[in-house]
């Protein structure tokens, strides 16, 4: 029997996965966060956003570091809410060709690891020269790690749906890679919360057991090691796993794969896929390999003209 096989019966019931989410929403409910729209110091530039409107939103959560959005609105609203979640290293990036459909775009790097002086060095696992967030959920048993970084997406998303060319109480999410593994736990997260798709390129986040410590999810070696035994590693981070919250996902979702994708192998995201039971996309983008894709802004762009 494989690590596979031998890790799942250990994974967290639903309920435990529920009991999760809404301890989120409580961290959240009982802390403060400040929002603060920058001036305008040329970040348009860095993004080469010379046309599209943006502007930088500093947020200030109550317990954690500072972290960073750019906000795209439409000219014209009251309009749907759509969120881009970053890949694992944390960029902040815009989508102008989304925010010209018609769509509020709020692009977020939660946990201050994007700055606009450039990336947070000092928050950087020493091991693996990573982001943290993944190993220190596996190392907190998910009290911190996705924990945290979701709470920021919480806050963000309250802030937006304040604006008035937002339609309140609806938000879409997406992205590549963590993006697209976070787009569903997001999704997850706000089940009874106005969520109303996903978008999940190439998504992280998938099938700790089956990567089994290879591509992207080496970067969980040395915290795998620490524990008594890989499966109960991966039982501990699968509250993080898309996976795992199969069960919340009710809404329309898209996921893409790549079959020369080393980084989040096809096998990971075919299995989620095959857990789904709302109304679901599959594309499979052959020889493609991992990363950001001009082809999946406009699959995005395609599903939240239907269901955003």
């Amino acid at each position: 029997m494989g690590t596979a096989e031998k890790a799942y019966p250990f994974y967290p019931e639903p309920s435990v996965i529920d009991a999760w989410c809404d301890s989120i929403w409580e961290s959240a409910s009982a802390g403060t966060c400040q929002a603060e729209v920058l001036p305008d110091a040329g970040w348009r530039n860095n993004f080469g956003d010379y046309q599209a409107r943006s502007q930088i939103i500093k947020f200030t959560p109550e317990g954690l570091p500072p972290f960073y959005g750019a906000w795209q609105g439409t000219l014209v609203g009251p309009a749907p809410l759509v969120v881009h979640l970053p890949g694992y290293g944390g960029e902040l990036s815009v989508h102008p060709e989304i925010a010209a459909k018609g769509f509020n775009v709020l692009n977020l790097s939660p946990l201050g690891y994007w700055t606009p002086d450039g990336f947070a060095e000092e928050f950087r696992d020493k091991q693996t020269l990573s982001w943290p967030v993944l190993q220190d959920t596996l190392r907190s048993n998910g009290e911190h790690g996705y924990k945290e970084w979701l709470r920021c997406v919480i806050y963000a998303v309250q802030w937006a749906w304040r604006l008035p060319v937002v339609l309140p109480h609806r938000v879409s999410f997406y992205g590549t890679s963590q993006g697209g593994g976070t787009a569903i736990l997001a999704g997850s997260l706000f089940k009874d919360h106005g969520i109303r798709c996903i978008a999940a390129d190439e998504p992280f986040l998938t099938d700790y057991p089956q990567a089994d410590c290879t591509g992207a999810y080496e970067i969980l070696r040395f915290a795998v090691a620490e524990q008594a035994s890989k499966e109960e590693a991966y039982a501990k981070a699968a509250v993080a796993d898309t996976l795992a919250h199969t069960h919340r996902i009710e809404c329309p979702i898209l996921v893409t794969e790549g079959t020369n994708d080393t980084v989040c192998p096809p096998p990971t995201v075919r299995h989620l896929f095959s857990r789904l039971g709302a109304t679901c996309g599959f594309i499979s983008f052959k020889d493609r390999y991992h990363g950001y894709a001009y082809e999946f802004s406009r699959l995005a762009e395609m599903w939240f003209g239907m269901y955003a």
